[in-house]
């Protein structure tokens, strides 16, 4: 049985050391023209996050983890081969890596990434979970569109961010995200399916919504770069039928002191946390609190 690495919650790799030991995480935060038009849009796309060789690092981590009966697999809290549909379209996903793999473990801890998130988030940020998404070359499936928070009611109040990291370029042509600006302050949508029809959220959406979604924007990015998107941001991505993979990890966090609103296990396989009561402990560590001084 692999080790659960969700019981450590610092680095367990050389994977981001040299990062974590310099004095100056300023270099990594987002000018204010970035966080206005994150503001403005609910979406920003062309962070790097990843060094060329983490990426390859975290490609190579992947590889086995696609295969169900490798190591590691009863660690996932969701684990799906193919959540598409249509069973001549591939879409792999999964969640929990973090408790797997040495790299998909240290990201968390990547400043390149905490600096930005708390920028964004308003504070100190906390893990919430990771997901893992692989469209094959030539039959890769859709995300259909939809709002990351929709899935996510079972915490208040909602202060959440989204991560998404291109570990192959990422574009039109082989399924990038694609983003409806200012969607983000729309209500909370109806959930109408992930990786089902594309375009079920039509079925919706308001005479105005269906207006701003025909001006949907796709986020091209390089590999080892990201984009972040608010909770309530429409976003959904097309299918691969390039020669080429388009592999992406998400990191999904929430400002320090969210709570649970659900009895229930919040991921399947960890404790309950009551209603009210702080998401925190093994499975939602603080992975960074900004210094007060504006600097590290």
């Amino acid at each position: 049985m692999a080790v659960d690495l969700s019981k450590r919650h610092e680095l367990v790799s050389e994977m981001f050391a040299t990062a974590l030991r310099d004095s100056d995480w300023s270099k990594y935060r987002l000018s204010d023209e970035q966080i206005a038009s994150f503001n403005e849009n609910g979406f920003l796309a062309g962070v790097k996050i990843l060094e060329a060789d983490q990426v390859d690092r975290l490609c190579e981590e992947l590889k086995p983890l696609v295969d169900p009966n490798h190591d590691g697999r009863e660690l996932f809290y969701e684990y799906n081969s193919n959540e598409s549909t249509d069973p001549s379209r591939v879409l792999f996903h999964a969640l929990g890596a973090w408790r797997v793999t040495p790299g998909f473990h240290d990201i968390l801890w990547n400043p390149a990434f905490l600096v930005p998130a708390s920028q964004l988030l308003g504070g100190a940020v906390r893990f919430w979970h990771d997901q893992l998404f692989v469209k094959p070359a030539q039959h890769g499936g859709v995300v259909a569109w939809h709002q990351d928070y929709s899935y996510w009611t079972r915490t208040k109040p909602m202060a959440h961010l989204t991560c998404w990291i291109g570990l192959d370029d990422a574009d039109k042509d082989n399924g990038c995200v694609y983003y409806v600006p200012g969607s983000h302050r729309w209500d909370l949508l109806p959930i109408t399916g992930l990786a089902g029809d594309m375009y079920a959220v039509r079925d919706v959406l308001t005479p105005a919504q269906q207006t701003a979604f025909d001006k949907r924007t796709p986020a091209e990015v390089k590999r080892g770069y990201a984009t972040f998107h608010h909770p309530l941001t429409l976003h959904g991505s097309y299918e691969n039928r390039t020669n080429r993979q388009r592999r992406a990890t998400v990191i999904n966090v929430f400002k320090d002191g969210v709570r649970s609103d659900s009895d229930d296990p919040l991921l399947d396989g960890v404790p309950p946390v009551p209603v009210g009561e702080k998401m925190d402990g093994r499975f939602f560590p603080l992975l960074y609190t900004p210094p007060t001084n504006g600097s590290r």
